[in-house]
C-alpha cells in the first residue's frame, strides 16, 4: 500500500518526501512530477512569494532508468526562499545554531495554528509553528500524491479539479455545476482541469470568472481574504472499489481525511453532499439502469459512491476552503510574552489561495484511490497491476 512522509520548513532549506509502496515498474519523471507542482503555483489572487518560487522536485531514489523499483522513492524540493534571503533565513531557520540574535514571534493568528502549536509544544516563539503548519508543505504533498496519479493514468482513471465559488460569487446549484462540468468529462477528467486551468481561478465558467477576480480585488482593497469552494472530479473509476464492511476502509471516510488534512480546508461532500439533506429522496437517489452486462445509474447524484463503495459512475468530491488567516487588516490576538491583547502582524499572503488549493486537493486523493485499487487486485509490479485490473474491468 502506497504511503507518504513530508518533512522540511517553509523557510528552511529544502522540503523533502518519501514514498513507499509503489509497485515496480512505474515510469516516473521529475519533469511529469513537477507539471502539477507548477500548476499549484498559479491562480489570481496568490501571494508574492509564487513569483519567484519556481518549484522543480528532485528524485534521489527509488528509481533505476526512470522506473520505480519497489523500495521507497525519495524527492526533494529547494526553497528559494532560503537562498534569496541569506542574511535571513538561513539564520532564523538554521538547523544548528542557538537562536541569538533571531526576533520571537509572540504575536498568535486567530485561524492559524500558532496559538494551538505553541500550546502543545510548550514554545516561547511561535516560528517553528509557522514555519511547519505552512501550506508551503503542500507542494511536497503535490510531488508525493503525483505518483500515485501516474499510476492511475496508466490504468485509465483521470483526476480534474475546478473552483465553483469564491467568496459570494459562484455556481447556483448542484445541477449548475454539472450542465458546465459533465459534458467535459467524456473525453476523462483531465479536461476539466486542462479547461479550468485558462482560467485565473481555475473556473468553468467566464463570466464568473471574471465576477471572482473582481470579488478578488475588491476584499484586498479591503485588507482582508476569501476562501470559497471546488470541485474534484475523477472518471474510470472500477465499481467495487472501497468496502461498506469495515467503517475504516469505507473509501469516501478516506476521500474525506485527505482533503480535511490539507491546510485551511473546513468542508467536504461527495455527490449533492449538504444538498442532500433539504431534498426528497426521489430528488436524491439514483435509478439504477442496466445495458448489456453493466450496471449503470440513471443520474449521478451519489457522486460515485454508494456505501463506502464507488458505482463506476464518476468520483465528484467537493471541498470547502476557509478565507487566509493571513490578512493586511489585523485581527486582534494576545501577546504569548506579555499576555497583552494586541493586533496581529502582516505576514506575505494570499489574498485567495482557492485556485492553487484545487491542484492540492486533486493530488492527495490520489493516493487514496490507488490503494483502494491496489487492496482489491493487489499486484507488486506494474505489469501485474494494469493485466489485473484491465481483465476485471473489460469484462
Amino acid at each position: 500500500m502506497i504511503r507518504y512522509l513530508t518533512a522540511g520548513e517553509s523557510h528552511g532549506p529544502e522540503l523533502t518526501g518519501i514514498v513507499e509502496g509503489l509497485p515496480a515498474g512505474l515510469e516516473l519523471t521529475s519533469e511529469e512530477i513537477s507539471l502539477h507542482l507548477a500548476r499549484r503555483q498559479k491562480g489570481y489572487g496568490r501571494g508574492g512569494r509564487m513569483a519567484w518560487e519556481k518549484d522543480m522536485v528532485r528524485i534521489s531514489s527509488g528509481l533505476r532508468f526512470g522506473k520505480t523499483m519497489g523500495s521507497p522513492v525519495t524527492f526533494h524540493l529547494a526553497n528559494r526562499a532560503w537562498e534569496k534571503d541569506e542574511a535571513n533565513w538561513p539564520v532564523t531557520m538554521s538547523p544548528e545554531g542557538d537562536g541569538t540574535g533571531v526576533e520571537k514571534i509572540t504575536l498568535p493568528r486567530p485561524g492559524h495554528a500558532d496559538l494551538v502549536g505553541v500550546q502543545k509544544y510548550g514554545f516561547d516563539d511561535i516560528r517553528p509553528v509557522i514555519e511547519r503548519s505552512s501550506a508551503r508543505e503542500t507542494a511536497m504533498r503535490v510531488a508525493c500524491c503525483g505518483t500515485a496519479r501516474i499510476l492511475l493514468k496508466k490504468l485509465g482513471i483521470e483526476i480534474g479539479g475546478h473552483v465553483t465559488r469564491i467568496g459570494s460569487v459562484g455556481f447556483e446549484s448542484w445541477e449548475q455545476i454539472r450542465n458546465i462540468a459533465d459534458p467535459k468529462t467524456e473525453a476523462g477528467a483531465e479536461k476539466i482541469f486542462t479547461e479550468a486551468d485558462k482560467s485565473e481561478v481555475r473556473c468553468l465558467d467566464e463570466n464568473l470568472t471574471e465576477a471572482m477576480v473582481d470579488e478578488i480585488k475588491k476584499r484586498r482593497k479591503e485588507g482582508s481574504s476569501l476562501g470559497g469552494i471546488y470541485e474534484i472530479v475523477v472518471t474510470g473509476l472500477a465499481a467495487g472499489l472501497g468496502s461498506y464492511v469495515h467503517w475504516d476502509r469505507k473509501l469516501d471516510g478516506l476521500i474525506a481525511q485527505a482533503i480535511m488534512s490539507t491546510q485551511a480546508m473546513k468542508g467536504v461532500q461527495i455527490g449533492l453532499g449538504f444538498e442532500a439533506g433539504g431534498r426528497p429522496g426521489h430528488e436524491v437517489h439514483d435509478a439504477i439502469t442496466k445495458k448489456g452486462n453493466r450496471f449503470s445509474r440513471a443520474t449521478n447524484r451519489a457522486g460515485g459512491l454508494e456505501g463506502g463503495v464507488t458505482t463506476g459512475e464518476t468520483l465528484l468530491v467537493q471541498g470547502v476552503m476557509k478565507p487566509i488567516p493571513t490578512m493586511l487588516n489585523p485581527l486582534d490576538t494576545v501577546d504569548i510574552a506579555s499576555g497583552k491583547s494586541e493586533k496581529t502582524r502582516y505576514e506575505r499572503s494570499d489574498v485567495c489561495a482557492l485556485p492553487r488549493a484545487v491542484v492540492v486537493a486533486e493530488s492527495v486523493i490520489a493516493p487514496v484511490l490507488a490503494n483502494a485499487i491496489l487492496e482489491k487486485f493487489g499486484g507488486d509490479s506494474m505489469d501485474e497491476l494494469i493485466r489485473r485490473y484491465k481483465a476485471e474491468t473489460s469484462a
